[in-house]
């Protein structure tokens, strides 16, 4: 028995030893780098970030209005503290004025989505005063030298599409590229560089495991299968739009949030095992079906896919990298909820429970490098209501990009979420991600401080 025990005690340590080495948790000793030490090419691009649903105001024919709207079982509204976007910041008729701030800071690029359910709000039936004012957004952009950068889906769906189950359904992905073509034959002549999807794994791990973004179910199996119907759409819509006039000279990718899985203690399995899970299912699909163009996952009672694509390798221009933090994950007896994010006394808190840790946006590039795409930084940023981090971020966060840069990385530009205040989601209004502060009772926007120090590194590379 002893003697059991004791190759048990060493095979534990062997694995441990194995996790520990093969899944270092990076960090800098922050104390001895120089930070000012960075450069960029001449080539290398800057711009700020939006999505329609969270800026433009009266997105009431999706299924996040809808959402907003509802109670879970126990009664309690799905938003914090029972929030509308509603207006939000009125970005819809305010976009000029917008534009103004985005030239204001320096920077040449600007992305935002196309709100489906205005384009299309009944099935086949397309707005043209929708088309018309974002072909007008268009304009207005080039007008100021700034480059446009459309995302095609950033959450939401029209109502109807809900109703028919969404991307719960492979079938319906028809509707989704019909709807891709159609703004594309219509805006592809002035724009040129194309997000498909944003953060597929975060539609279908929010919506369908956490229950937190719609349609709020706790189904682990339909979420993969969302998940997979989400990187098929993106490789449809890809192949549709190469093939359409204006295709070939055209730069399409997909968007992506990376976010590592670090045990609470490194010194337990069972932490260990939670995170490569986690891993496996938030990142591993996507990074798989990018790289091979196949899902191999099964875990008795918990998610079994397999899945292969002959088309997906080849099925996209550039990488979307989005990057916020990491998670520390500490394993609990639930069977529902078996594991919890865990924060250490030193951790440097943003408003969400994110930790300030830019060695992960560093780490991220060095993972997503080896699906051998140009990356480009989609989104990073900080909620920051106090506005006494917000510097720290930046610089830090630009500094791990620039030293993945300096060591080879083919990363193209960089996008700062966001550029103003918005409707956080399930957060509400609550978490103030923006370089402008906005005044939501008078529609004022506002430079923050700590936002200069992305303006200076900005005009300072130039």
């Amino acid at each position: 028995m002893l003697e059991f025990l004791l190759v048990i005690a060493i095979v534990y340590i062997v694995i441990i030893i194995y996790f520990h080495y093969q899944y270092p948790e990076l960090h800098w000793d922050w104390e001895k780098i120089n930070i000012q030490k960075i450069k960029f090419s001449n080539s290398f691009f800057w711009g700020t970030a939006t999505a329609s649903h969270q800026v433009e105001g009266n997105c009431n024919n999706n299924n996040w209005s809808v959402w907003e709207k509802s109670k879970d079982e126990e009664g309690i509204p799905r938003i914090k503290n029972n929030q509308k976007s509603g207006l939000a910041c009125d970005h819809w008729n305010r976009y000029k004025e917008d534009i103004e701030l985005i030239k204001k800071i320096g920077v040449t690029h600007y992305r935002f989505s196309l709100e489906w359910s205005k384009i299309e709000p009944i099935k086949g039936q397309y707005n043209q005063e929708s088309i018309d004012h974002y072909s007008n957004i268009i304009d207005s952009l080039i007008e100021k030298n700034i480059t446009p950068v459309i995302t095609l889906h950033h959450f939401t769906n029209p109502i109807w599409f809900d109703e028919m189950g969404g991307f719960e359904k492979e079938q319906n992905i028809d509707y989704f590229v019909s709807f891709c073509e159609i703004v594309f034959s219509k805006y592809s002549s002035r724009v040129k560089n194309w997000c498909t999807i944003n953060e597929p794994e975060v539609y279908s791990v929010m919506g369908y495991f956490a229950a937190i973004f719609p349609p709020g179910k706790k189904q682990p199996q339909l979420a993969v299968e969302v998940l997979k119907n989400l990187l098929i759409a993106h490789t449809n819509v890809y192949n549709s739009l190469k093939n359409l006039p204006n295709g070939e000279n055209c730069k399409i990718g997909i968007v992506k949030n990376i976010m590592q899985f670090d045990p609470y203690r490194r010194w337990n399995l069972l932490d260990w095992l939670v995170c490569r899970i986690a891993d496996k299912i938030y990142n591993g699909i996507t990074l798989s079906y990018l790289r091979n163009g196949r899902i191999n996952i099964n875990y008795p009672f918990f998610v079994k896919i397999n899945y292969k694509s002959d088309k997906a390798q080849l099925a996209t221009d550039f990488f979307g990298l989005n990057y916020y933090s990491h998670s520390h994950l500490k394993f609990k007896f639930d069977l529902y909820e078996f594991f919890e994010n865990k924060f250490f006394d030193s951790d440097t808190m943003t408003d969400m429970p994110y930790v300030i840790y830019p060695e992960g946006l560093y780490r991220a590039i060095k993972e997503v490098e080896k699906i051998n795409k140009p990356i480009i930084i989609t989104e990073n940023g900080i909620a920051d209501s106090k506005d006494d981090r917000r510097g720290l971020f930046i610089e830090r966060y630009i500094y791990a990009m620039n030293r993945a840069i300096q060591e080879g990385a083919n990363i193209q530009g960089y996008f700062y979420w966001s550029l103003m205040d918005n409707f956080e989601w399930a957060e509400g209004y609550d978490m103030q991600f923006g370089l402008y502060e906005v005044d939501f009772k008078t529609q004022k926007r506002t430079l923050r401080n700590g936002s200069n120090k992305f303006v200076d590194i900005v005009n300072g590379s130039k």
